[in-house]
C-alpha cells in the first residue's frame, strides 16, 4: 500500500513539474540557440501592446507548410503512400491495371519502376484513387487510412510522424493570438479530415491543391462529385495565389522547408512591419532523414535575407512525440 501511495505522490510530482516547465518554457523540444530565440523575440515583439511592431490579433497569420515541415516526407509524400494503397484495394476493379503503366509495377511492389514517369505518372495515380466518388465518401476513406496506416520504415502512424518541436510552435502562436493555416502543395481535401486532431488546424485553415468537383442532386440528397481533372495547385508560385484567395490576409510569419515554399516566405516577407520566415533545414539523418534536394534555392534566399533556419539535428532535441501519442 506504502508503495502505491509512493508512486502516486511521484507521478503527481511529474505531472506538476512538466506543466510548470511547459509553461516556463512553450518550446521545450527547441535546444536554446539562434532558431529558438528567434522565434520568441519576433513573437514578444509582434504582440508587445504600445509598441512600434506591435500587430492587431486579426493580423497574427502564420502560414506552414505540411510535407517537411510539420511531418515528414520521406522516402514518399504519405499522400503518394495512401494513393499506393487505394491502387491495391480498387485493383480487383480494374483488371486493365495487370498490364497498364504505372498500375501494373505497382501491383508488383516495384513503386520506383512506377514513378519513373515522374509527375505524370504520379498524377495518373492521384487521379485514378482520388476520384470518382462523393466528396464525403472521399473522406471517410482519408480517416480509415489515417487511423490505422504506419510508415514503411519506422513502423509509426503518419499521425505519428508529425514534428513534435512544430506541433509546440502551433501551440505557442495560438496562445499568443496567431491564426495558424496550413499551406502546401498536398490535397486539401486528403488533409482537411485529420489536421484538426493532428495540428489543432480546422478544416477550414486549410490550403491546398485541389481537383475538380460537380454538383449533382440524387435520389437521397445533393451530392459533390469529384472529377478527374485538376482545379489548383497550391505550391510554389500558386502558394501566394492561395493564401490571397483563402484567407485574403498576407501573413506576417511563414514556415516551410522546401523550394516549393520559397514564393510563400517571399510573399510574407515583402509585406510592411515585422515579418518572420523560417525553413526546417533536414539535417539528422540519425533521427529522421537528412537532405538538401529540393531546398537549395530556398536555403541560398534564407542565408542572403537573414531568414531563421533550423537545423533540425542540433536545433531539436525530439524530433516525433513519443511513442503513442
Amino acid at each position: 500500500m506504502k508503495q502505491v501511495l509512493r508512486a502516486a505522490v511521484v507521478l503527481a510530482f511529474i505531472l506538476v513539474f512538466c506543466q510548470t516547465a511547459r509553461a516556463d518554457d512553450p518550446l521545450l523540444s527547441w535546444n536554446d540557440g539562434p532558431a529558438k530565440t528567434a522565434i520568441i523575440d519576433f513573437v514578444e515583439k509582434v504582440t508587445a501592446d504600445g509598441t512600434a511592431d506591435f500587430v492587431p490579433v486579426e493580423e497574427r497569420i502564420a502560414t506552414f507548410d505540411n510535407d517537411g515541415t510539420l511531418w515528414a516526407e520521406k522516402p514518399l509524400y504519405f499522400q503518394l503512400f495512401f494513393a499506393l494503397d487505394r491502387v491495391k484495394a480498387l485493383a480487383p476493379e480494374h483488371p486493365e491495371w495487370q498490364t497498364q503503366e504505372p498500375f501494373a509495377s505497382l501491383l508488383k511492389g516495384d513503386t520506383k519502376k512506377a514513378l519513373e514517369g515522374g509527375q505524370k505518372a504520379a498524377l495518373e495515380i492521384v487521379m485514378a484513387t482520388h476520384t470518382g466518388m462523393t466528396t464525403a465518401e472521399f473522406e471517410n476513406i482519408v480517416t480509415m487510412w489515417i487511423a490505422t496506416a504506419k510508415h514503411p520504415e519506422t513502423h509509426r502512424l503518419y499521425t505519428q510522424m508529425v514534428y513534435q518541436p512544430m506541433l509546440e510552435l502551433l501551440d505557442y502562436l495560438r496562445d499568443n493570438g496567431f491564426k495558424t493555416f496550413i499551406v502546401s502543395g498536398g490535397g486539401i481535401e486528403f488533409m482537411r479530415p485529420w489536421t484538426d486532431n493532428v495540428y489543432g488546424i480546422p478544416p477550414e485553415q486549410v490550403v491546398g491543391s485541389s481537383i475538380k468537383t460537380r454538383f449533382e442532386m440524387r435520389p437521397d440528397g445533393p451530392v459533390l462529385i469529384r472529377l478527374p481533372d485538376m482545379n489548383f495547385v497550391d505550391d510554389k508560385t500558386g502558394k501566394p495565389v492561395g493564401i490571397n484567395s483563402h484567407i485574403g490576409r498576407r501573413p506576417i510569419a511563414a514556415f516551410g522547408n522546401s523550394d516549393g515554399d520559397l514564393q510563400m516566405l517571399q510573399w510574407t516577407m515583402a509585406g510592411p512591419g515585422a515579418r518572420f520566415a523560417l525553413l526546417v533545414h533536414h539535417t539528422d539523418a540519425e533521427r529522421e532523414f537528412a537532405y538538401d534536394k529540393g531546398a537549395e534555392n530556398a536555403l541560398k534566399e534564407a542565408a542572403a535575407n537573414g531568414w531563421t533556419v533550423v537545423d533540425m539535428k542540433d536545433d531539436w532535441n525530439a524530433v516525433y512525440p513519443p511513442d503513442g501519442q
